[in-house]
């Protein structure tokens, strides 16, 4: 036996998993199919990113419409966290609940907030978040402070936020996984899309994944693509199956690939005994996929220039609950700050243009909810994944640029432009292995752990039963803290 647990995956759930379960002493082995990330030029080159698609996989799947198309989804120690926007918000305690949107509604998590809080309050701990507990009329209760104050604010940045407070908004500070002082060290950057090789970045490797190498009894793999879960008639999970046909044996395995890999693998895994794929007995692994509806929208006034580097520390929850008859609209934040030869790389803008608007734009990032819907889905077409995400709540999502546009102009911008995100920018995907308290209308129960495989859990986005509006990183952290310790008190205690 190779190891006591294997977690397959190492972002933002695996990593802090193996955190978790470190203490115990149990051997852990955690698989990663991809590298670790190795300090270069290119990091801080805004072409070698968005232009050249440097750090995305050479990789494929398939749309509704069985049309090919890059995911841009991420594969290296510490996951798409490497990436990140490091923006560590607590999902809304109603967020929780059934909530009615336009026409719709989501549906009741098997858990509360509030039965989730002391997790919350750990990851922050964790993940080291920078941040204010009191500036947002929407911040659910918390049974501490963060661990540090707010990433400040640059200049024009606390210009903006007056303005928005002049104009009756309750503007806050975005949430943090970021140490600025090292960040900025190693390049005048943002963050936001860049790759964390200076420890900047509060990310599941920095964090999660340290903290559990630290401890003799955990081991990285590198380059192990994990190509199947095999399993028994009683429903034990006995191996992993490498791409290279290695075989290894546990006496728990984790999947924590991420909400498409994951659901890919799990399908990839049917058997005699399993024949529509392991812990799918329900038949909603794969379904219910769900992609925040994203914009970004750049506000910009021709005689006046944003000096900002980084810009990325404000948000609005003004839109984001029911209010007066108008449905939850979503979140909006501040983009890391574009630069012209981002959006020249992103647009169909000459160079001179996007040089003369990026000096001059203030970039918001412009989220709402997309609804849980078991026909969006992952399956397998000849072995391919192909993603089909039946997009949803886009009118709300309508509604909340046409406010955004509004407020801007309000404060002082006369020109705000705006242009949704697609399918090529992976924006939190999540919902393929839901939890709930049903087997027979979820994968996982409130633990984390399979229905129909007693040791096998799932622990990364995929669980997720709704979307909400918000990042989900921290959300994720928080429930991997709660599955690890569950495991530990029911199977690694002795």
């Amino acid at each position: 036996m190779e190891a006591e647990v294997i977690i397959i995956g190492s972002g933002m759930g695996g990593a802090t998993l193996a955190a978790t379960l470190a203490p115990t002493g149990r051997r852990i082995l955690v698989l990663e199919r991809g590298e670790h990330l190795q300090s270069s030029p290119a990091d801080r080159d805004a072409m070698a990113i968005f232009d050249k698609g440097l750090f995305r996989p050479k990789e494929t799947w398939l749309d509704g419409e069985d049309r090919s198309f890059n995911p841009g989804n991420y594969y290296n120690v510490g996951g798409n966290s490497k990436f990140y926007g490091a923006a560590l918000i607590r999902y809304r305690a109603s967020d929780f609940d059934a909530v009615s949107h336009s026409g719709a509604h989501t549906c009741d998590w098997p858990i509360s907030y509030e039965e989730l809080e002391a997790d919350y309050q750990a990851a922050e701990e964790m993940y080291q978040v920078r941040g204010q507990v009191t500036d947002d009329l929407t911040e659910p209760h918390h049974s501490g402070e963060y661990p540090y104050p707010p990433v400040p604010d640059e200049p024009d940045m606390a210009d903006l936020r007056r303005r928005l407070k002049d104009c009756h908004l309750h503007p806050s500070h975005i949430p943090l996984g970021v140490d600025i002082d090292a960040w900025l060290a190693a390049g005048q950057t943002t963050w936001d899309a860049y790759p964390n090789t200076c420890g900047g970045k509060m990310d599941a490797e920095t964090c999660g994944l340290n903290a559990a190498l630290a401890y003799e009894n955990v081991t990285l793999r590198t380059d192990c693509e994990v190509e199947r879960l095999e399993s028994d008639q009683n429903g034990r999970v006995t191996a992993a199956i490498l791409t290279n046909g290695q075989k290894l044996t546990a006496w728990r395995f984790v999947v924590a690939a991420g909400a498409v890999q994951s659901a890919a693998l799990l399908l990839r895994s049917a058997n005699d005994n399993w024949p529509t794929g392991i812990a799918n007995r329900s038949d909603q692994v794969g379904r219910n996929f769900m992609n925040h509806n994203c914009s970004a929208v750049l506000a910009l006034h021709p005689m006046r220039k944003n000096k900002c580097v980084y810009q990325k520390t404000l948000m609005l929850n003004d839109f984001y609950h029911r209010s007066n008859g108008r449905p939850p609209l979503g979140n909006i934040q501040m983009l890391g700050k574009i630069t012209g030869q981002i959006l020249a790389a992103t647009t169909p803008m000459p160079g001179w243009v996007a040089n003369w608007v990026a000096a001059r734009s203030f970039d918001f990032y412009a989220m709402s909810e997309d609804l849980p819907n078991p026909n969006s889905r992952v399956t397998l077409k000849n072995g391919q994944i192909k993603l089909d995400w039946q997009r949803s709540n886009l009118d709300a999502h309508h509604q909340l640029v046409k406010e955004l546009k509004r407020i801007l102009k309000r404060v002082g911008f006369p020109i705000v432009l705006s242009k949704a995100f697609d399918r090529r920018t992976p924006s939190h995907q999540c919902g393929t292995a839901r939890m709930g308290n049903d087997p027979a209308t979820s994968v996982v129960d409130s633990h984390c752990q399979s229905h129909d495989h007693p040791n096998l859990s799932i622990v990364d986005a995929s669980v997720l039963p709704t979307s909400a509006a918000v990042n989900p990183a921290l959300t994720i952290a928080a429930l991997a803290l709660r599955a690890g310790r569950h495991i530990s008190q029911t199977e690694l205690s002795a």
